[in-house]
């Protein structure tokens, strides 16, 4: 009898153990040996819980999220600079002076550096989750692994959010001269100057994106990760018998030179499109010197993707006539817009 209940023992440790390889195998790790004592306990032919093989179920989780992660093709760097941020809240007053060079005559001209400027404050954001001890006990945690790659698509789209957010409050939110990003009287030199295009109808964007600093500014003071709470001490798995696993990022957003921008609720149709190509392209500095912008990209909502590549990409225009702005600008297309 003694013998038949080891064997029996011994064979309940076994499968615990082949379990646990099975799980480090498809998480791509290398499982460490187990032993009886390291048991919290084992249910049936489930899954001996302790930490060798939560890791190993953390290690899977986090292989789906950043696979989906990475097979994202972010759209706000099209339209935003990346700037690392090491503080609570970076300063832009330098946006105030929009760099030229001029000839050398005399002394240096020195621009100083607004000593008010624009400053963009980081924030946090989180999204978490709890899986119950009993989902890992039972070895039913596989179907998490979708949600973990779903969480993994929702950081990386995260900065897309935020950023297309800001573009499209533009009308309506301060940029650095503490006019709206898109308004009809930034101030420059001795008298104002618009980039915006009036109107009522869907608004869309024209971008000059061709620049080191580009019309947004994504800041990162803390990037995306995820992170774990499983320890059988932890609050979460005492008083709750719960695991928990969140992704944390710190940062923010915020507006470049207005003047690589230009925001319009006009109908898209080749004349307002023309007349904020003329617009932007006749921006000058408060000396009067042109600045060179160049608009290179139509982002719009999706309700506006048919009329966009009419404006841009059609050969002929609805009367017949040759389309003169025929590949003048790339379309972005941006359902954070819609």
């Amino acid at each position: 009898m003694k013998s038949s209940l080891k064997i029996s023992r011994l064979a309940a440790l076994a499968w615990a153990a082949v379990a646990v390889v099975a799980v480090a195998a498809i998480a791509g790790v290398t499982p460490i040996p187990l032993h009886a004592d390291d048991a919290l306990f084992f249910a049936g032919a489930g899954l001996i819980v302790n930490r060798e093989s939560l890791n190993a179920i953390y290690n899977g989780f986090k292989t789906a999220y950043a696979n989906a992660f990475s097979g994202v093709e972010p759209s706000w760097k099209r339209v935003a600079t990346l700037v690392p941020s090491t503080t609570k809240v970076e300063n832009y007053g330098w946006l105030a002076e929009f760099p030229r060079l001029r000839e050398w005559i005399g002394d240096r001209q020195i621009k100083s550096i607004a000593a008010s400027g624009y400053q963009v404050t980081n924030k946090k954001f989180e999204s978490s989750i709890g899986v119950s001890r009993d989902d890992i006990d039972d070895d039913t945690y596989g179907v998490l692994t979708p949600l973990f790659a779903e969480m993994g698509y929702a950081a990386a789209t995260h900065p897309d959010e935020l950023v297309f957010a800001l573009l499209a409050a533009g009308f309506t939110t301060t940029c650095f001269d503490g006019q709206y990003f898109f308004d009809t009287d930034h101030p420059v030199g001795s008298g104002t100057v618009s980039n915006h295009g009036g109107g009522a109808s869907t608004p869309w964007f024209l971008l000059d994106t061709s620049r080191p600093l580009k019309p947004l500014i994504f800041q990162k003071r803390r990037d995306y990760a995820l992170k774990a709470m499983t320890d059988a001490n932890d609050e979460s798995v005492f008083m709750r018998d719960e695991y928990r696993y969140g992704v944390d990022a710190r940062g923010n957003v915020g507006y470049g030179f207005w003047q690589m921008a230009f925001g319009s609720k006009q109908t898209l149709d080749a004349t307002s499109y023309g007349a904020a190509r003329v617009a932007m392209s006749s921006f000058k500095s408060d000396e009067g010197r042109p600045l060179g912008i160049a608009p290179n990209l139509l982002v719009v909502p999706p309700a506006l993707e048919a009329a966009a590549l009419q404006v841009v990409t059609a050969e002929k225009l609805a009367n017949g006539a040759d389309n003169i702005y025929r590949n003048t600008a790339k379309v972005l297309v941006v359902p954070w817009l819609a």
